[in-house]
């Protein structure tokens, strides 16, 4: 199953003998975390197994939003907000970021309070988020059927373009002089003392000081592949795009049957609302009690599967050798078949909310793998035990608009400044040091 179509980077041949930084990954973290570091001088090598921005940070949704967003997130989500803003002049590019507002609607009274309630979280910052009457929500869509309580409508929040974003910024890092290396997949790391002093590429060594994994979905195995135990699972979502419709919605919407968002060819990305598809694998009883409570509080969202997957999982190796191919050789992108019928319901639903949408001609159809944790909450942070690694990853499905936000607070941390915010909430250690591990919100 072909996935999006994605902006091509074409990869430099010649692999830098030092840098100062390895950064594994080409999403939008990885990317954007290159870019801070050579905006700050630093040499960077940013090395991707496969090519720029062909997994999750280019088959997302394409939302930019603080709403409904996990309260830990806000002040990161609030920074981004403000470089998004400004990274179309930054990139030299049109990543298709458009201030056109979301809308989370709201079926019931408890719905309406329970949002009224999260908005609170957006006090101080300025921002326009506010609840919305079920009659003014009608107003601002007249073609509407739908008979709702109200919603929360956050004006500040935008979309942009999944398939532009991560290749631009990783061609702005190339400007200010990053290596990007596509198709070079990095084995391992080599460590002097305790500390990162390198890393082993199948292209060859490159020898640096620091390290930043922002692997995504493939995070957890790379770390385990040296001792670093990363509790991580894989959520399937899948989603579908129109062709050009006139008509539709221009801010985005949620609801509990659909999601969608006008993208900037005319045409509308659609997902579920709130189902997914969550293969059972080796990891999930490797996982077990660190996702029980997550398992508990949204398990009515999640479809788990038992199928083909979990075999798969199961004979990937968990230990390779430097000099032997690696699995992510083997697998240079995670391409999943979509599951046609959530995003067949999704599309009748919005039919009949939105029934201009009975004209909308499906053009494709893709699935990506999210990157969860067990409280739904990046890691950004260094490792302890390994002194100049650090990860980026784990993002649950609220990666792409807070990426370029995480890139920077990233850097902070590699170059030792003060960060851009506390990383208290989103530190490594939170999974090892006894903390409770509490899922927030279900967004």
């Amino acid at each position: 199953m072909p996935g999006p179509t994605v902006i091509p980077v074409q990869g430099d041949a010649t692999l830098p003998a030092k840098v100062d930084v390895v950064v594994i990954g080409g999403g939008i973290i990885g990317t954007s975390t290159a870019l801070e570091l050579a905006e700050r001088g630093l040499k960077v090598a940013l090395c991707e197994k496969g090519g720029i921005g062909q997994e999750q940070s280019s088959r997302n949704w394409g939302w930019v939003r603080i709403s409904r967003r996990d309260p830990r997130e806000v002040p990161l989500m609030a920074e981004a907000l403000r470089i998004w803003k400004t990274l179309d002049q930054r990139v030299e590019g049109d990543t298709g970021y458009t201030r056109a507002g979301i809308m989370f609607t709201c079926a019931t009274d408890k719905e309406y309070a329970d949002h009224e309630r999260w908005n609170r979280n957006l006090d101080g910052y300025q921002l326009d988020s506010r609840m919305i009457s079920g009659s003014e929500y009608r107003r601002m869509f007249p073609g509407t059927t739908m008979d709702i309580k109200g919603a929360l409508f956050t004006a500040e929040d935008g979309r942009a373009e999944p398939q532009r974003a991560a290749p631009l910024i990783a061609e702005a890092a190339r400007r200010k002089g990053a290596a990007i290396l596509t198709e070079c997949a990095v084995r391992g790391v080599e460590t002097s003392g305790g500390a990162i002093s390198g890393v082993v590429t199948e292209r060859g060594p490159i020898a640096c000081s620091a390290v930043v994994l922002a692997g995504g979905a493939w995070s957890s195995l790379f770390s385990g592949r040296f001792g670093i135990r990363l509790p991580q699972l894989k959520v399937k979502n899948s989603v579908l795009r129109t062709k050009p419709l006139e008509g539709g919605p221009e801010p985005a919407i949620w609801s509990n049957g659909f999601a969608v968002r006008k993208r900037a060819d005319g045409g509308y990305t659609i997902a579920s609302g709130h189902e997914n598809v969550v293969d059972i694998v080796p990891n999930s009883f490797r996982f077990f009690f660190d996702f029980l409570p997550a398992l508990r509080k949204e398990w009515r969202s999640l479809n788990l599967r038992m199928g083909s997957r979990f075999f798969e999982e199961a004979r990937v190796p968990k230990q390779w050798a430097m000099d032997e191919v690696s699995p992510f050789e083997r697998c240079r992108v995670l391409d999943p078949e979509p599951a046609k019928e959530l995003t067949d319901v999704a599309l009748a639903n919005l039919t009949k909310a939105f029934p201009v949408f009975a004209k909308a001609e499906i053009a494709q159809r893709w699935a990506g793998y999210i990157d969860v944790t067990p409280d739904a909450v990046p890691v950004i942070s260094p490792v302890e035990a390994i002194p100049g690694f650090h990860i980026a990853t784990g993002f649950s499905g609220h990666g792409f608009g807070i990426g370029p936000a995480a890139g920077k607070l990233m850097a902070d941390l590699v170059t030792g400044r003060p960060p851009l915010v506390d990383p208290a909430n989103f530190r490594f250690s939170r999974f090892s040091d006894g903390s409770k591990i509490e899922l927030i919100s279900g967004f």
